[in-house]
């Protein structure tokens, strides 16, 4: 069945699905996903860990960000889910309390997975470019990688690549240096 022959996915598509599964809608179309397994979720959490002091609290570090876990985004026709996005206090003052976010966040994380990685590298990042997001990390535990990309007109530049136990320092958050070391499962 080709792409204009399928039924465009529908947001109460993504309510009918079981727990279990993440659901995003992707160009039209209905984008079904398990849970992130072991790896995936540990680098996700010790990213965001490592972040939240200094970056969303301000302890450590210079504050000026809300940086939340798997936010539902709500942009234009699509509905993504970014394993970590984060928006300047400056754009988002407070935290709204919304059952999603129609405003693009400054920055998000994507954990790439085998059964995901495509999607995350050609589709949602094409997504996030048009909204004008200004950065995009993509982690890879399988591989212990960090790739650091900044918008650059309609596109991505890769700004930087990091790998296993290096201490980084990423832009927009560059002004703290970050273990990559606690992002792999071991």
């Amino acid at each position: 069945m080709s792409a204009r022959e399928r039924r465009r996915g529908t947001y109460a598509d993504i309510q009918a699905l079981p727990e279990h599964l993440v659901g995003e809608i992707l160009d039209g179309e209905l984008v079904v996903s398990p849970r992130p397994a072991a790896r995936h979720a540990r680098a996700s959490s010790a990213l965001g860990g490592l972040l939240s002091g200094p970056f969303d609290r301000g302890v450590g570090g210079p504050g000026g960000w809300i940086i939340l876990d798997e936010p539902e985004l709500h942009l234009a026709d699509d509905v993504l889910v970014p394993d970590l996005a984060g928006w300047r206090r400056a754009r988002m003052p407070e935290l709204p309390d919304v059952p999603f976010f129609a405003q693009a966040p400054d920055w998000i994380c994507e954990v790439l997975s085998p059964s995901t990685g495509r999607i995350d590298r050609q589709r949602k990042l094409r997504i996030y470019a048009r909204e004008r997001v200004g950065h995009a990390w993509l982690v890879d535990p399988e591989q212990q990688t960090l790739e650091v990309l900044g918008l650059d007109g309609e596109g991505w530049r890769i700004l930087a690549v990091h790998a296993e136990d290096e201490q980084v320092r990423a832009a927009p958050f560059d002004t703290v240096e970050l273990e990559l070391a606690a992002l792999w499962a071991r």
